[in-house]
């Protein structure tokens, strides 16, 4: 199979009458591996294969290129090129070189999406490493409509891994991205107690940021509790809520919410206003977004959501997928690879 469609070729073969090793030196010239295909008909079956379901690839090629190849073929050669993805990322000096060289501050970022597999639906936790230039300070009041700059760098993986897992993967991406342990790297996610437990074993002086958009929806659920749902007065509250914490800083709002809290009667609300202090509380220090906005740091998410849609709901959800585990992790590792712009490197490695 190549880039024009199947070709005939006869080659010759060697075998040694002792020990039974056997080659085919063509073959290694020409880069054909298993399935008999070109690199680069490989690289244009893995763009197809990573960008639409298997069978409207296949009828895609045959519009665009007439190239008349089985949905099924598609679906093999993406997979193993995914995993060749997983290993070159694993070994290859590239994304270290890409990174290092990359202006910005570093960030992390992590978060997970629910993937239909054989073993039921599972977290498929996306991971992405970038470098940012900081932006003009900002005031508390203005936090909402500041517009960030594209990452200099970004460096993405996707893994189903278990929590511990995760956090061990982190490190070695860490050790290879040649990232500096200082208060200029940024940790952001939404608070789950496990990151923050495995960020502290990679990372011992980076700054923890709690996303913003996690705190204003935990604030505008206490705010329904409290005033009711289609109130008018609750979106007000929530909003001003939220102005508060940012321009007060989490010590003056925890205490003006117990005081809250204290004035109310109903169980129902106390209850509310007690889960989100359970929420606030353990991230205390993670909640100074007044500085950050100082410092023209980011304070949201909005990098990681946006990936976990782009990456691996607009591919690996398509059409009510299910995959084998192991198959999510390839598909991913190519979009991965295409999203951290190595797509160009890792073929002409693999071409070589």
């Amino acid at each position: 199979m190549t880039v024009v469609g199947e070709i005939d070729l006869s080659r010759r073969y060697y075998m040694c009458p002792k020990c039974g090793a056997s080659c085919l030196p063509l073959d290694q010239w020409s880069g054909l591996v298993s399935g008999m295909s070109t690199p680069a008909a490989r690289r244009m079956l893995s763009l197809a294969g990573m960008s639409w379901s298997f069978d409207t690839a296949s009828d895609h090629l045959a519009e665009l290129c007439l190239l008349q190849v089985s949905n099924d073929t598609i679906r093999r050669v993406s997979e193993a090129e995914g995993k060749a993805t997983q290993e070159w990322i694993a070994k290859s000096d590239r994304p270290g070189e890409v990174f290092k060289q990359a202006k910005g501050e570093q960030e992390f970022y992590t978060d997970g999406v629910t993937v239909n597999t054989t073993q039921g639906w599972r977290d498929l936790r996306l991971n992405v490493i970038d470098k940012r230039e900081s932006v003009l300070p900002a005031t508390p009041e203005k936090w909402a409509d500041r517009v960030l700059p594209q990452p200099s760098v970004r460096i993405a993986w996707a893994s189903l891994a278990a929590c511990a897992q995760q956090g061990k993967a982190w490190k070695r991406m860490s050790r290879k991205l040649g990232i500096i342990d200082d208060d200029t790297l940024s940790v952001l996610a939404d608070g789950a107690k496990w990151i923050w437990d495995q960020a502290a074993h990679c990372w011992k002086k980076a700054q923890w940021v709690l996303d913003v958009f996690h705190v204003s929806q935990h604030i505008h659920d206490c705010g329904k509790i409290l005033f009711g749902e289609k109130n008018p007065q609750t979106q007000p509250w929530s909003q001003s809520q939220l102005q508060s914490l940012i321009e007060h800083g989490p010590v003056q709002y925890l205490k003006d919410l117990k005081a809250l809290q204290a004035i109310h009667t109903e169980a129902q609300k106390i209850q509310a206003l007690a889960a989100l202090l359970g929420y606030l509380e353990p991230n205390v220090d993670s909640l100074w977004y007044r500085q950050r906005l100082l410092e023209g740091r980011p304070i949201g998410t909005g990098l990681i959501e946006g990936g976990c849609k782009t990456i691996v709901s607009n591919r690996l959800k398509l059409n009510s997928a299910r995959w084998t585990p192991k198959h999510a992790e390839q598909l991913a590792a190519l979009r991965c690879l295409d999203y951290s712009g190595l797509w160009s490197d890792f073929w002409t490695d693999r071409a070589a």
